[in-house]
């Protein structure tokens, strides 16, 4: 669901549909969020440039992190839950995340893992508030200026993505739904999960 329609168009040569099969061959489904791109496939697809560019010079786990700390200080559902999903596999047990989430002393991180958590979610907060001694910090933890530059911009990247969701009224995914219900509401940071797709919850 989303405030504006989708494009649906019957050439299957199209950026948009070109854009859908892509998105439905990697995740089993359309999800709305490429939905949201439909009027301008080209946005997405350089956005799917930039963030793999980003990505490339991180480690999944931190760039995990990074996106999870900036998308709870924007309040942004999706990506809570869509991130959250990914650290499910493999990094974290429901339980465990739910303490990272929530910010808990028993959350399985170390200290660089929450400094560059609070460093990202500073970014996002008030990027204008981030100082000399904020830098010093994470390098003092053993974080080369090139890993400092790359979780700035995976903090600030994310303002993009969630506020165009967000402002569009694009609603998480209703598969969102299977995950643990404990887990699932701290992932519900905003907009509430699309009925469409569940279930337990018929449209």
């Amino acid at each position: 669901m989303a405030y504006i329609n989708t494009v649906t168009d019957s050439d299957p040569g199209s950026k948009t549909a070109r854009m859908f099969a892509k998105a439905e061959a990697g995740y089993g489904y359309l999800p709305n969020m490429v939905k949201a791109f439909s009027h301008r496939p080209d946005v997405m697809e350089g956005w799917n440039n930039l963030l793999a560019s980003i990505k490339s010079g991180m480690d999944l786990r931190r760039y995990e992190l990074v996106t999870m700390a900036a998308a709870k200080e924007l309040r942004s559902s999706y990506c809570m839950l869509a991130h959250g999903s990914v650290l499910l596999h493999g990094h974290f047990t429901p339980l465990e995340l739910q303490a990272v989430v929530e910010g808990n002393d028993t959350a399985p991180l170390n200290e660089t893992d929450r400094a560059v958590m609070r460093f990202a979610a500073k970014v996002v907060r008030d990027a204008t508030s981030v100082g000399a001694e904020d830098v010093e910090d994470l390098r003092s933890r053993g974080l080369t200026d090139g890993e400092i530059f790359d979780i700035v911009a995976a903090a600030a990247v994310r303002c993009f993505f969630s506020k165009t969701l967000d402002a569009l009224g694009v609603q998480p995914d209703g598969v969102y739904h299977e995950i643990e219900p404990r887990l699932k509401r701290a992932l519900v940071v905003g907009r509430d999960i699309d009925t469409v797709g569940d279930l337990s919850h018929p449209a």
